[in-house]
């Protein structure tokens, strides 16, 4: 299986459940892995086989930059969401991080995994 990652991808949201956090955005800290539906971009050398991650990078920022979540695991959901079905990924991992969330702490946050990390292949039935 072949995997794209994206490591420590700055993105601006509406997180949290105190009044401030309503209204006052923060950046928050992504990392994701990527399976991809197949590997035929390691053989042609051409984009449109493979996973734009620029594409994913600004698709994830333009859909987070418009709404607010309550929790980090229900962000890191729609982010992975996000992924299997727009990117047509079988499966993804998706870490958030709050950084400075906690006094002496650099960060907190999930890591999700959603899809099928070793799909079975599908072999030729010959009767």
């Amino acid at each position: 299986m072949d995997i794209i990652f994206i490591r420590e991808l700055k993105v601006t949201t509406l997180i949290g459940i105190y009044e401030r956090e309503k209204h006052v955005p923060q950046t928050l800290q992504l990392d994701l892995e990527i399976a991809l539906p197949n590997s035929r971009a390691c053989h042609s050398d051409d984009i449109n086989d493979a996973l734009d991650y620029a594409k994913v990078a600004q698709h994830i920022q333009n859909v987070l930059s418009e709404g607010h979540f309550s929790l980090v695991e229900t962000l890191a959901e729609h982010i992975a969401q996000i992924i299997l079905k727009d990117f047509n990924a079988p499966w993804v991992k998706v870490s958030v991080a709050k950084l400075q969330a906690i006094r002496n702490c650099k960060m907190v946050g999930i890591s999700i995994e959603r899809g099928c990390r070793n799909p079975q292949p599908e072999f030729a039935h010959n009767p």
